[in-house]
């Protein structure tokens, strides 16, 4: 028997943005007329709805509440159509929905990662607009969780076969929309609760200018930051005296090995300065006075480290924050994003400047001092820099002149020392680039030399010779390690940092003592392979005659540029700077044994020398430099993400 009333069209559950406009539906059929009633229900009160008699009820979203139509025929028969429930999200990233949105699914909540305890709930939440309203789907590893068709993932008890990626994917009649991927681990420690699925670190110590006053502190200072980020897991890439183009080639293979959940480093020591609260950094190349298209903007290499998902950002700048020329317009930077994952930790304040420390055979930043004696401390970053603060603003030598300073938007209680949980080998190869093995090479007369390659940087290495027990019948040996072949207008470094090398290969291989040390900087500029040469001088107990020996041994240049010849990076297209020698940067042969040491000068730039207690009042400062419109920077920075979206 056919019914007196049947509906032929059910409302349907929306979920949309408060304001939203449309119009819920519902159709019958039946044998009389029929009329309409609609009701709602909002925290479980229901009521009719005043005037509300028609098929279609017209709504604009306030609150989220339940509704249901009443059909009536005039025979007294009635019916009641399905409930359906309006979604009303109150806050909702700006843009969404799109301008021409027709109801497809679009994410509003992702879920989080987490770490959970084993036997803890495990709870993950997604929500998604929609027209009709969304149903979910979730997945862990790719494979769908049966039970979980909810907005909220819920497991009572976690188990450690729980850990894994989730997503979810929100779907309906107009499409699907799936959420970001987030890792979560279920372990038993509850110390641990915050950790990195990577930590890769980018340091950038520019010491020889060559318009503008050398600095002595970049050396040592990024040296020893690499050592104590490798002791706390980091990937770390450490570059000396980059121009321009090397600097952004650098930032933008930094940019692509950066992922979700990776803590991320950027360190800068440097010539730099400050405008209106942008910061500039100032590479080696830059013509004095330089103009605003040579320097680079670490606001917007920190922009594209947000938009790798990171989960800490640190940036920690090494340099002075003098104001220049406040007239100037603005470079174009857009806003940070608010994800609360980032800190800044400036050596010194607004409008002033950081010195360097001269401490016998080292020169050292004041700032870098205090760092290394709290970097690996177990406690929030953000706290860590605050005693770091603390104690240069103890030191006498500063009082007054140098104050670090700390900004920062860090939500979560994230150490340097959090443990490292990987989701796969993205940064794999980054970091210093391998060094050959040591070799032993023979000369005619039998005595024997060990070669050693010592890459303390990324892109510098130094080649050591150390001369084994000389045979019994030479006696009065000496050895030189030098280039082969003659180049012209070879950059030696004629204020020499003999003492600075020395220390640095002293604290790695204990203060052995070595003939001689061959330093080859610039390792990205090469083109060729390089061909150095031993010589051995000597004399032969039974002549008494004088005699050189020569050995030569090939570096290849695929072996010394790594890190500027990464298969997976693609070089941004602009014109290089012209290498310095041609293919490479190279200093005399240092011999350790015969020549004496040189004494290293300190200059002062915008990073003072701090020989006493007073700093020096002779300074080089730096014309006003604002960057307009840095397009090649930014052309290289859009494109050194790979899967990323740009606007």
């Amino acid at each position: 028997m056919q019914e007196a009333i049947a509906i032929t069209e059910q409302p349907v559950s929306v979920s949309v943005p408060v304001g939203y406009s449309f119009a819920l539906r519902c159709r019958a059929e039946g044998r009389t007329s029929l009329q309409y009633q609609w009701f709602c229900q909002h925290q479980s009160i229901c009521r009719q709805i005043p005037g509300a008699t028609k098929q279609d009820l017209p709504i604009t979203a306030q609150q989220t509440q339940l509704y249901t139509c009443r059909i009536n025929d005039l025979n007294k028969n009635a019916v009641f159509s399905d409930w359906v429930k309006v979604e009303v999200h109150q806050c909702v990233a700006r843009g969404l929905p799109p301008q021409l949105w027709r109801g497809e699914p679009v994410i509003v909540l992702n879920p989080t990662e987490q770490r959970v305890e084993v036997g803890k709930p495990l709870q993950l939440q997604c929500a998604a607009m929609g027209v009709p309203a969304p149903s979910y789907q979730w997945y862990r590893n790719g494979n769908l969780l049966e039970h979980q068709k909810k907005k909220k993932l819920w497991i009572t008890h976690a188990k450690i076969s729980d850990s894994g990626t989730y997503l979810c994917c929100a779907s309906n009649s107009h499409g699907e929309h799936w959420t970001n991927a987030v890792d979560i681990h279920v372990g038993t420690s509850r110390s641990e609760k915050y950790f990195a699925t990577g930590k890769i670190a980018l340091l950038v110590g520019n010491n020889r200018y060559q318009h503008h006053p050398n600095l002595m502190a970049p050396i040592t200072d990024v040296f020893e930051l690499s050592r104590l980020l490798e002791q706390l897991g980091f990937q770390v890439v450490s570059l000396l005296d980059l121009n321009k183009a090397e600097m952004v080639t650098a930032v933008s293979r930094f940019l692509q090995l950066l992922g979700k959940g990776v803590y991320a480093i950027f360190y800068y020591a440097g010539h730099g300065y400050e405008h209106s609260g942008r910061n500039y950094m100032v590479p080696v190349d830059a013509p004095q006075p330089y103009a605003p298209e040579n320097c680079i903007s670490v606001q917007r290499i920190l922009q594209k480290m947000q938009q790798q998902q990171t989960a800490l950002n640190l940036i920690l700048l090494d340099t002075c924050r003098k104001w220049y020329n406040p007239e100037c317009a603005l470079s174009q930077v857009q806003p940070l994003e608010p994800w609360g994952n980032t800190v800044y930790g400036y050596a010194t304040s607004e409008d002033a400047e950081a010195y360097e420390l001269q401490d016998g055979e080292f020169s050292s930043g004041i700032f870098m001092k205090y760092l290394k004696k709290h970097i690996l401390q177990e406690k929030k970053v953000t706290h860590m820099l605050e005693d770091v603060l603390e104690d240069i603003g103890r030191d006498p030598l500063v009082t007054g002149k140098q104050v670090m300073e700390i900004k920062h938007t860090l939500k979560e209680a994230r150490s340097l020392t959090d443990p490292i949980c990987p989701l796969g080998a993205a940064a794999e190869h980054w970091g210093r680039g391998y060094e050959p093995l040591s070799k032993m090479v023979t000369f005619p007369c039998g005595a024997q030399v060990e070669l050693r390659f010592h890459r303390l940087f990324s892109n510098v290495m130094y080649v050591s010779a150390k001369l084994q027990p000389p045979p019994a019948h030479i006696t009065d040996t000496r050895l030189l390690l030098c280039q082969s072949t003659d180049m012209d207008n070879v950059a030696t470094l004629k204020e020499s940092r003999l003492d600075q090398v020395e220390s640095l290969l002293a604290s790695v291989y204990k203060r052995e003592e070595l003939d001689c040390i061959f330093q080859l900087c610039g390792l990205q500029k090469i083109q060729t392979d390089v061909v150095l040469q031993l010589d051995l001088h000597y004399t032969r107990l039974s002549t008494k005659q004088r005699t050189c020996e020569s050995l030569q041994t090939t570096l290849q240049k695929s072996l010394l540029g790594q890190f500027f010849s990464q298969r997976n990076y693609s070089q941004p297209n602009y014109q290089r700077t012209p290498a310095c020698s041609g293919s490479m940067c190279l200093q005399d042969a240092l011999v350790l044994s015969t020549d004496p040491k040189g004494q290293a000068s300190l200059r002062t730039g915008s990073g003072h020398s701090l020989p006493s207690n007073n700093p020096s009042n002779s300074s080089s400062e730096p014309e006003q430099n604002d960057e307009s419109d840095l397009s090649e920077l930014c052309s290289a920075l859009l494109r050194a993400g790979p899967g990323q979206d740009y606007p």
